[in-house]
């Protein structure tokens, strides 16, 4: 029975968040349950955009600095690594306030290389995946839960797309987003082969409306954590009040026997009834996910452009992504 930990939490005060976060994964035995001394780890958070740093559309650098911290107590080295839209992690980090962490901690920050894995799938027999996350020893997920404009969500599963390098993500939009029933096979798939060890998210304050930069925040004040990610999704989704159905990713991994039944999750803190959110706003219109060869075109040329030749704050910090 996949167990996920759900816990109300309001605050991103250091120890206050500190002590939530120990209590939250208590019942998963502790970081010490997954972290091993010399382990390195990779904490893999949500960093769409340098765009919005008030509009909650990227995980929280206080969430991440207190992981970092418990994943050092335990002996682990964490790194961190994201794939943003455009520009580099490390320029949309610090656009949303993650310099405090990085050089407190001194924490790297690395950029994707990608390699082709092989998977299980009759759909997908490879996918072109960084050998950052393939490799690390654990990897610790730690999405916002948001709107999205395609997707309905974004949770933990859509969160690991992410490892996905570079502008692949666009000529995958073009490629399998012609069907969203494919698409979110895909992302499925993306999260079974890097099969995070852990993942954490961040629901204290949300990201509503047209998102998942376009929307505006809202508290929810939830955190939870699993060691199955798909399990993690659909309790999340419970709590939104969502039907399953409407979510890609959500619908994708019952269809495919990841996702266990609701019925079936162990839930040793909160329940999901009791975190509940009425009225979350989803889009007020869903988006084509499939991007168009012209849109993949100059998307990836505006990447290329911000990533090599202009400064990422200077080329993208003002600039909205959705």
């Amino acid at each position: 029975m996949s167990t996920v930990s759900l816990l109300r939490a309001t605050s991103y005060e250091h120890e206050s968040l500190r002590q939530a976060l120990r209590t939250l994964l208590e019942p998963l035995g502790g970081m010490g349950a997954f972290v091993k001394p010399g382990d390195r780890v990779l904490l893999k958070p949500n960093l769409l955009t340098g765009a919005r740093p008030r509009k909650e559309c990227v995980t929280r650098w206080e969430l991440v600095y207190v992981v970092a911290q418990l994943v050092q107590a335990a002996g682990g080295k964490p790194f961190l690594g994201d794939s943003p839209a455009f520009g580099s992690a490390r320029g949309v980090a610090i656009a949303n306030g993650y310099q405090p962490l990085i050089d407190e901690l001194n924490l790297p920050i690395v950029e994707w290389n990608g390699r082709r894995y092989e998977t299980v799938s009759e759909n997908f027999n490879h996918l072109l995946l960084c050998k950052e996350a393939m490799e690390a020893d654990v990897v610790i997920n730690l999405p916002k839960v948001k709107s999205h404009m395609q997707l309905t969500l974004t949770l933990g599963v859509k969160n690991l797309f992410g490892c996905v390098p570079g502008k692949m993500k666009a000529w995958w939009h073009m490629e399998a987003g012609k069907d969203s029933r494919r698409f979110g096979e895909m992302l499925v798939e993306t999260a079974r082969a890097i099969a995070p060890n852990l993942t954490i998210a961040d629901g204290i304050l949300g990201h509503e409306g047209n998102g998942p930069s376009g929307g505006e925040p809202r508290m929810l004040g939830v955190l939870a954590a699993s060691a199955d990610v798909f399990a993690c999704d659909r309790a999340l989704v419970d709590i939104l009040q969502i039907n399953p159905d409407q979510v890609p990713t959500v619908a994708a991994s019952q269809r495919m026997g990841l996702c266990p039944p609701l019925h079936q999750i162990s839930f040793p803190l909160c329940q999901p009834a009791d975190l509940r959110i009425e009225n979350w706003k989803l889009s007020d219109r869903l988006m084509p996910i499939d991007f168009g060869m012209p849109r993949v075109i100059k998307s990836t040329f505006r990447h290329l452009y911000i990533r090599f030749i202009k400064e990422p704050m200077t080329a993208y910090a003002r600039r909205q992504e959705t």
